[in-house]
């Protein structure tokens, strides 16, 4: 398959409505099930079995595409362009890692839409930086903290607060405040809704538990400790890297008593050998992790 864009997907410009009902169709898929799909892909590049990766997982991508209908962008090309990160995730996930698709997929749907959003508004063209592309989605939530949500220039202590937790420039802060706060689609404009309420664009953002604000940020987290464990993985033996990622890396752990059997030893002996990779594993990482620069948890 030359393109992620050829992998198979129905399109949401047939209807909103039409197409949420179309995608709940598609049946979940077990651990199991997953696992031997990505690896016919992964192996064999089986387009059909991509289709199912991709079908299972559309209710995912459409929930996270409503979470940004506050930006007033059409629906359908929200939905497209989260199809579009779901399409990448099934390209590039590898099953061998012990994760599922969902938790890989969320980041490459959210930076898709992401994407999407700052090459649609004219107001944050120039918000291009990673920086300001964390500012774009957190200013909102950084003024609601300390209290500043009246229109107009934020007082020079807000900017400087601001600034100072989101690790960008006053500029920085002050020139994003006046494109949201009166640019040309203002996040303040009020809006009507199905039952004749009005309320603010900014209201229909995403709930503020949603990880979209820190997602830049989150993901670059990450991909370096990803890259770092798979690095870090080359100091462990076969036996070290298979208990391992069979005890600490899969949704459901497999048990002392199945590896013993496996490995012909005891459990507390499997148990020794787990803590011993994890240990070398965790040591590997950190000794990368300061040859790169990258910060990794303790």
């Amino acid at each position: 398959m030359s393109s992620y864009a050829n992998l198979p997907a129905p399109s949401p410009e047939q209807g909103l409505n039409r197409y949420l009902q179309e995608i709940r169709k598609f049946p979940m898929l077990e651990p199991e099930q997953e696992y031997m799909l990505a690896k016919r892909w992964v192996d064999h590049e089986d387009t059909d079995a991509a289709h199912q990766l991709v079908t299972s997982h559309l209710r995912l991508a459409a929930k996270i595409a409503m979470g940004y209908r506050g930006y007033g962008l059409p629906q359908a090309e929200v939905i497209s362009e989260a199809n579009v990160g779901l399409m990448q995730a099934v390209k590039k996930f590898d099953p061998e890692k012990g994760f599922r698709l969902a938790t890989y997929a969320m980041w490459w749907i959210r930076a898709s839409i992401q994407e999407y959003v700052l090459r649609s508004w004219s107001m944050v063209k120039l918000g291009t930086t990673s920086a300001q592309k964390k500012l774009f989605f957190n200013l909102r939530k950084a003024k609601a903290r300390i209290g500043a949500l009246e229109d107009g220039d934020l007082r020079p202590e807000n900017v400087a607060q601001i600034a100072n937790d989101l690790g960008v420039t006053e500029d920085e802060v002050i020139s994003m405040n006046r494109r949201l706060s009166g640019g040309d689609a203002s996040l303040n404009a009020m809006v009507g809704s199905d039952d004749g309420s009005t309320t603010q664009w900014q209201d229909w953002l995403e709930d503020e538990d949603a990880t979209t604000a820190d997602d830049y940020a989150e993901k670059d987290e990450f991909d370096h400790r990803m890259d770092l464990m798979k690095q870090a993985m080359e100091v462990l033996n076969e036996r070290e890297r298979d208990i391992l990622t069979q005890r600490r890396l899969m949704d459901q752990p497999v048990t002392l008593e199945d590896l013993s059997g496996v490995y012909d030893v005891s459990r507390e002996r499997i148990r020794q050998i787990e803590v011993r990779a994890f240990e070398k594993l965790q040591k590997k990482m950190r000794d990368l992790a300061r040859e790169q620069g990258v910060t990794v948890p303790a």
